[in-house]
Parts: structure tokens; sequence; C-alpha cells
């Protein structure tokens, strides 16, 4: 018999996403962050999801707790992601941007990684927001560890609002015009813009609605979430109907 041709060596490309790799860590209660990722990010960017458990009542103490696992949670994912991030506000917010960043290194070793908390700082920085009302649908303790957070990083906080909501679940399930409604409570005459914290709520569909009611400049969790991603890897694209943040900036 004849001897058996070699095989060719595989011809190896840049693979799908030419502009790149995206890893997000969710909640295992999430249903609205993956949604609104896919929908906005680019379709020659990548986006990889994994999750991390979060234990009702959604409380500073539980959130806490979510720091154990992120380590291992983002080394679920592919290897050699462009940058990786924590997609819970609160939660990013009660650990720390530097403890999350650690978390998420230990998974993705030499990948950017980043929390949802800091994408809002720096698109509030961005509009030019100083002095936010907080919308939130989280219980009291949770608002006021975030207020805190918020003053650390020199925001003087003029108002809070929030629905009281524990289950994770359930934040997912408010309808987008009580979103608006919220927003629009928690507005205050002196406030130079409207922070809408928490990846779990629609707000994506209304932040525009809530710009136009208010005539302030607005951040939703997942519009700052995918604001910041794309920048951080060097994709500009301008997207409409999201606010004016992914519009205009």
């Amino acid at each position: 018999m004849p001897a058996a041709r070699p095989a060719p060596s595989p011809r190896l490309g840049g693979g799908r996403h030419g502009r790149g790799r995206l890893g997000f860590v969710l909640l295992n209660s999430e249903e609205t962050a993956g949604d609104d990722v896919r929908a906005l990010v680019p379709d020659d960017v990548g986006v990889f999801c994994t999750r991390t458990r979060l234990a009702d009542p959604v409380t500073v103490e539980n959130l806490a707790a979510v720091g154990r696992d992120l380590a291992q949670a983002a080394a679920l994912l592919p290897e050699a992601l462009d940058a990786v991030a924590y997609v819970c506000t609160s939660g990013s917010a009660v650990l720390g941007e530097e403890a999350v960043a650690r978390a998420l290194r230990q998974g993705q070793p030499g990948t950017r990684a980043l929390s949802l908390f800091a994408c809002a700082l720096v698109a509030m920085r961005a509009l030019a927001i100083r002095r936010p009302v907080l919308a939130t649908p989280y219980l009291d303790e949770v608002n006021r560890a975030e207020a805190e957070a918020l003053a650390a990083e020199g925001f003087a906080v003029q108002g809070i609002r929030g629905l009281g909501i524990a289950s994770g679940r359930e934040m997912c399930l408010v309808e987008p015009d009580a979103i608006v409604e919220l927003a629009l409570a928690a507005d205050r005459p002196q406030a130079d813009g409207i922070f809408v914290s928490c990846s779990a709520l629609r707000s994506v569909e209304v932040i525009g609605e809530i710009e136009r009611r208010t005539g302030k400049p607005a951040v939703a969790s997942n519009q700052a979430l995918v604001w910041r991603m794309l920048r951080a890897i060097g994709v500009e694209d301008r997207i409409a109907g999201c606010g004016r943040l992914l519009r205009e900036l």
C-alpha cells in the first residue's frame, strides 16, 4: 500500500471577530444585560458571557459574597479576550473597582478588567454629570452603599429613589414605563443628570425618553457598559436610539 499523505497544515485566520473580543460575567438571575449587550455591540466584535451566583435577597452582604466566585467565573470565558467586565452595578460598587479587577484578572490574566460601576462613573463624567440623582430597583441599604461609593468618587448625589425590590429576577421584570416614572420621581431641580442603576432593568429601552422628559443627560447601566467596553478596545461606533452617551460620544 502507498504511504498515507500527511494532512495539510490548517490555514488559520483572524477569526470571526475582527475588531475585538469582549467577555462579560453576568449574575445567575440576569435576563436583561445579555440581550442589551448583543443588541448594541457590532457584529464584528465578539461577545462571550459566563455567570456567577448572587443569592437573594439582594443585600450588601450577599453582593459582597459574589467576590469570592468572580475569578472562577472569569476563567470559564475564552482565553486572551481584549476586555472583561463584571456586570453588576451595585455589586461592583460594594466590592470596589480594585477588588473586581483583581478577581477578573485572576481568571483572565493579561486581559483589561472593568466593572459596571466604573463604566457608569466614566460615562457620567463624559456627560459632565457631577450632581446626579440615583434611580434604582434596590433596597435602601444597597442604595446607601452605592450613594456612598459615588460620593467617594467625587459625585454629589442629589437624591435617591429605589423600588425596594429584593429579588434579582424581579428586577428584570420591571416594565420600561415604570423605569421612566422612577427616573422622573427621582429627579431634582438641582441635579445635572440621572443615573438609572442596575443591569437587570430594561433602562436602555427608555433612556432616551428619560433624557427627553427631564431635559438632562442620563446614564443607564447597560448603556454605560457597552459604551465603555467598546471604547476600551478602540471601537467608537455611534449608536442611535439609546441616549446621548452612545449617540454623541
